[in-house]
Formats: structure tokens, sequence, C-alpha cells
């Protein structure tokens, strides 16, 4: 609606582009209001299986007993010390392989929570879920596997793992699958 005051003509309302950009987001939100609950249901399975199937391999390469091993293994309580020992090798090969196979073993966590539970976002929530774990996994080796030590050091290595993997892509993928829900300010003064 326009009118003329003057030489100037005053536009009342609002320019036909927004109104444009506007309908287009109603159709894209409409057009994923459909497939979106089926779509994140079917990401969230996916997901849990690739947890469950990432549990059966965590269990099998830290819970394997290994008796050839069994003299040269020893508890660490302190932190730092492996990590020490491991940059300390020799081998550059084998610090890359201790070191670097503790942080890709946490990562998974950081991908694989945020999609599975919302809940479970935030930086402190993964680190605290990714510490729990790997402390359970840590006492049992300790406890009941042969030729396996508790050994504080794999705890911090895979939690860091598991906070680079949130930083990188789980956060970004927990809300892609879990989008945060904002009630508008109006509909708040209303309730």
């Amino acid at each position: 609606m326009t009118s003329r005051i003057g030489w100037h003509r005053v536009t009342t309302g609002r320019p036909k582009k927004e109104k444009e950009k506007e309908k287009e987001k109603e159709k894209e939100h409409a057009a994923t209001a459909v497939a979106g609950p089926w779509l994140r249901v079917c990401v969230t399975v996916l997901a849990l299986a690739a947890m469950v199937a990432f549990g059966v391999v965590l269990a099998r390469l830290t819970l394997q007993p290994s008796p050839a091993s069994a003299m040269l293994t020893h508890a660490n309580l302190r932190p730092g010390n492996s990590i020490r020992a491991y940059l300390g090798q020799p081998a550059f090969r084998d610090t890359v392989k201790q070191l670097g196979g503790n942080v890709l073993l946490g990562v998974p966590f950081g991908l694989l929570l945020p999609v599975v539970s919302p809940r479970t976002r935030g930086f402190v929530r993964i680190a605290l879920l990714t510490v729990a774990t790997m402390l359970l996994v840590e006492l049992i080796q300790g406890a009941l596997i042969m030729g396996r030590a508790f050994d504080i050091d794999d705890v911090l290595l895979n939690t860091a793992g598991a906070l680079l993997g949130y930083v990188l892509m789980g956060r970004r993928l927990g809300r892609a699958v879990h989008p945060r829900r904002r009630r508008r300010w109006w509909s708040q003064r209303r309730s």
C-alpha cells in the first residue's frame, strides 16, 4: 500500500522480498514438518546401532586377555605417567599408536551421544559420560582381565577424543537431528 505525501512516496507494510522470503520459509518448514520426525527417528536409530557396534568394538579392543603381557603391566593412578612413558619411547610409531589410539577410541562418544539423546548435548555432559564409561572399562580391565591394568591416562585420552569428536562434528549432528525449540516471548507472556 503506497500513498503520496508531498513529492515522496511512503510505503506501508512489508516489502515484497520479505514476504517472498517468509513464504519460502513456510514452504520449507511444511516440507520438513512431515519428513522431519521420521528422518529424526531413522537417524537416531542408526546412531544407536552405531553406538552398539562401537560398544562391541570397544569390548573387543579393551577387554581381551593378554597373558603374554601379564608380567609387564602395572596400574597407573597418576595422571601423566603413562603419557610421559609413551612419549619417551624410542619408536615414534609406538607413541602414535598408543596416544592416538586412545584418543580415537573416545571420538565416537562425542559424535554419537548427542545424536542418540539430546540430553547428552554439552561439553560437560559428554565429558562426564565418557569419563564414567571409560572408568568402568578400566576398572574391569584392572580387576578381571589378565594382562591388562587400570590406567588413568587412558581415561584422560579417551575423554579428550570424545570432546574432540563433539567439538568437530557431534555438536552439529546433535543439533541437526534434535533442534532446540524455543518458545517466543509473546507466547510465554500469555501462559
